[in-house]
């Protein structure tokens, strides 16, 4: 590959990262706010979900038409800037309302860059590798998420948890300028400034491919259940306090040691492997995420319910982080493919607003509801089955794939 291309993918990654650790903030230091606060599971879970992904999928949708109709990275350093400088306020909130509210923002500012970056990198990346290049960019969820949970360790048990909100945004307001940049990549079909059409155009083109694809509804649809699952693990830093027996700062090392390793191997390797199984069959990449969640679900059940004295707890928790993060390259990939080129930014935006909305939303929310009231191990067990119910639509995409593929391509 060009240095450009990996210079592009080193830097979106980068955002990513930095993105997921702003995000993740509120699950890693949750312990702390639920004791300084008083704030409970189900409002840990809608800060995380629904508090933020209800501006968050709303304007992204817009975003990503925006994206495909303007200069991609302004529009990526806006949404940066606006992210960092609410992060740094967080650190002054003295209640639910406040953290809520600097989330909405939060939320507005982060849903700038993930359509305008994939989009970026399915113009600059050939097919046979958009699945490896998505996948290395979702590394950014298991990067970002250790370190949130690495960082808060540190800091919160030293200076506060409000000082890990000061830091992390003034670092994510320093490198807005560095993303300024970066060109506007070519678009596939077409020049880099060519428009793609009023947005009543390209709301016509979404909805006509999602009418007419099938197995674009079914990935989506599989995707969205694996990040339901994905989701509900957000709680896994307070199941390891209340209900294993570690304390904050231990379990804020360990989690993230495991996430980074595995997050990272599950993202990369994901996205490479259902590249090579897309080389040999037809719906590849589909097929290899129904592997992986065959042997996703028994590790998942296995760390949720086996006390931490076992032997197998640590091993099957670094097959389930594995296991939940495989699936971000083979289902965007999937989503790249099968939208028209030219709308290609407004189909993951709109693929991003169902997995928050249906996925994160839910899969926080119901979890921290079912912890409430029962136990996270039940909440989180639940989760890893809904995970498991994705191979059924998976399967169908996969047989649809094909014919759908020559469909997108051929609509422009």
């Amino acid at each position: 590959m060009k240095r450009a291309q990996w210079v592009l993918l080193a830097f979106l990654t980068f955002l990513n990262v930095l993105n997921f650790v702003d995000r993740q903030l509120i699950p890693s230091l949750a312990p702390k706010l639920m004791a300084d606060l008083g704030l409970n599971r189900a409002e840990i879970g809608l800060l995380y979900g629904y508090v933020f992904i209800v501006f968050y999928t709303a304007v992204g949708l817009w975003l990503g038409t925006v994206a495909d109709r303007w200069h991609r990275p302004r529009l990526i350093a806006m949404g940066l800037g606006l992210w960092s400088a609410l992060t740094a306020v967080t650190g002054a909130a003295l209640n639910f309302s406040h953290l809520a509210l600097a989330r909405i923002f939060i939320g507005i500012g982060e849903a700038a860059l993930t359509p305008a970056a994939l989009s970026m990198l399915s113009d600059t990346f050939p097919l046979k590798r958009r699945a490896f290049a998505s996948g290395t960019y979702y590394a950014g969820v298991p990067i970002g998420s250790a370190f949130s949970a690495v960082v808060s360790g540190w800091i919160a048990t030293r200076y506060g948890w409000r000082a890990c909100f000061y830091a992390l945004g003034i670092l994510g307001v320093l490198v807005v300028p560095l993303a300024l940049l970066f060109r506007n990549p070519q678009r596939e079909g077409g020049a880099a400034s060519e428009p793609a059409g009023t947005t009543r155009d390209i709301y016509r083109s979404l909805f006509h491919a999602l009418r007419s694809s099938a197995a674009l509804r079914l990935a989506m649809l599989g995707g969205i259940m694996l990040n339901y699952y994905t989701a509900s693990n957000n709680h896994i830093p307070t199941f390891l306090v209340t209900e294993r027996g570690f304390d904050f700062e231990r379990a804020s090392y360990v989690g993230g040691g495991i996430l980074l390793l595995m997050g990272v191997l599950g993202v990369v390797l994901g996205g490479a492997m259902s590249d090579w199984f897309h080389r040999r069959w037809r719906g590849g990449r589909m097929y290899f995420l129904i592997l992986n969640t065959a042997v996703m679900f028994p590790c998942s059940l296995a760390f949720f319910l086996l006390p931490a004295e076992s032997p197998l707890f640590y091993p099957a928790w670094a097959m389930a982080i594995f296991g939940s993060m495989v699936w971000y390259g083979p289902i965007f990939a999937t989503v790249a493919d099968l939208a028209p080129p030219r709308v290609r930014s407004t189909a993951l935006a709109f693929m991003i607003l169902l997995l928050n909305m249906l996925g994160t939303g839910s899969g926080a929310w119901i979890t921290g509801l079912l912890g409430d009231a029962y136990s996270l191990e039940l909440g989180l067990s639940s989760g890893a089955a809904v995970g498991l119910c994705a191979v059924v639509p998976l399967f169908f995409a996969a047989r649809k794939y094909a014919a759908h593929r020559e469909a997108a391509t051929a609509a422009g």
